[in-house]
């Protein structure tokens, strides 16, 4: 009788307990930007694109609105574990020279071995290797490109676009010029709700939850 006790605590001891882990949001995740420009939000026209006139002030912000985490998946103080990273297709380099590059990946180029797309420059043709080389580019979302950048390194990504992490109402600012008058911006936001997700905990049958949303926003300067 002892042996067969045994025997059944030993499989019972193995057996993989089921662990369900609450939604990242208690239902759907989801994100609400909007663009302002002198306080005023900026409503859409009727493609969907956002004019902004400019008037003197030199920058246009993106404001978010996040559905809240669960509690699970926030500090014990309630700080939730959410970020929101800005990107843009804009570019300043020399104080006077503005471009855009295609994205070839969401937050960067990453997908793209080389930087060799060239940039037309009155009767220069430049590449964003060759600008490196120069003076690390601006992204008008408010970072600036590493002068011994390595696109091939697994770490690039991180590198590039502007977070706001730990709030439910994230804000970045962009920068504006008249030179950007008649410009059309892409501007590409990732939202990551609980970054401290999927982790398999030993024992469990299913990572934490982690999702990722993506909204993209056209600003015509106008």
């Amino acid at each position: 009788m002892k042996k067969l006790l045994y025997i059944a605590l030993l499989f019972s001891s193995c057996t993989k307990q089921e662990t369900i882990h609450p939604t990242a949001c208690d239902g759907t995740c989801d994100t609400d930007y909007v663009v302002i420009y002198e306080n005023q939000q900026i409503l859409p026209n009727s493609n969907g694109h956002y004019e902004v006139d400019w008037n003197g002030l030199n920058y246009f912000q993106i404001k978010g609105e996040l559905t809240k985490l669960d509690s699970q998946y926030c500090s014990r103080d309630g700080v939730p574990f959410i970020q929101a990273s800005f990107d843009s297709d804009y570019w300043v380099i020399f104080s006077n020279i503005f471009f855009q590059t295609p994205m070839y990946s969401y937050l960067g180029w990453f997908n793209s071995n080389t930087l060799n797309t060239p940039i037309p420059y009155g009767n220069h043709n430049y590449t964003l290797e060759d600008l490196l080389d120069v003076h690390p580019p601006y992204n008008i979302a408010g970072y600036q490109v590493p002068h011994m950048l390595c696109v091939e390194c697994p770490y690039a990504p991180t590198l590039v676009g502007s977070h706001s992490k730990y709030t439910y109402q994230p804000t970045q600012n962009f920068l504006l010029d008249d030179e950007m008058i008649g410009d059309t911006i892409n501007i590409f936001i990732e939202t990551t709700f609980n970054t401290e997700g999927g982790i398999w905990y030993q024992g469990h049958d299913s990572p934490t939850p982690k999702e990722t949303i993506t909204d993209q926003i056209k600003v015509i300067i106008i």
